[in-house]
């Protein structure tokens, strides 16, 4: 079994004790804050290594880096391959500044979107943009509804109810 799937077994679970499933996941969240505050620190440093590494590097548990990956893969310049990824695999973290603020808006995550760091990353009126955008993106716009006594989009010339609206 891949660490990846042992992961989201682990974290997604519905069978786990519900309290035990909130403290992995507030733990989780301590630590990807943690990760995510160095990161940001040094945005043009590329930090790379294996997955064990890496977890060293920033004082975590296996199961929680694979996690982290798992959550900043879509982020990266070039994505990791996490579904066959194994302790000694080797892994980067170049991240795209803007496509980590706009997946972290999507993700609701506001401990880490409203990080200090970014301000020196993005401006403020760039960061509202990206946050807009990525709200944007879920809305869905319902398009005009024809009347039945309006002309026919088709271009026939004639009234909607008698030309396309026919049943």
């Amino acid at each position: 079994m891949s660490l990846l799937t042992e992961w989201r077994e682990e974290a997604y679970s519905q069978e786990n004790d519900p309290k035990k499933n909130q403290r992995l996941w507030e733990h989780y969240f301590a630590v990807e804050k943690g990760i995510y505050e160095q990161l940001l620190a040094e945005p043009d440093t590329v930090v790379s290594g294996t997955v064990e590494e890496l977890a060293e590097k920033y004082g975590t548990e296996l199961k929680i880096m694979v996690g982290f990956l798992d959550g900043i893969n879509d982020s990266l310049k070039t994505p990791n391959p996490i579904e066959e990824m194994e302790k000694d695999t080797q892994v980067s973290l170049d991240f795209d500044k803007e496509k980590l603020y706009y997946n972290m808006v999507e993700a609701k995550a506001d401990w880490l979107y409203g990080l200090e760091a970014w301000d020196s990353l993005l401006t403020p009126e760039r960061r509202k943009e990206l946050y807009r955008e990525q709200k944007a993106s879920g809305t869905v716009v319902k398009e005009k509804k024809i009347g039945r006594n309006e002309p026919c989009p088709c271009g026939s010339g004639k009234k909607y109810k008698f030309c396309c609206g026919k049943n």
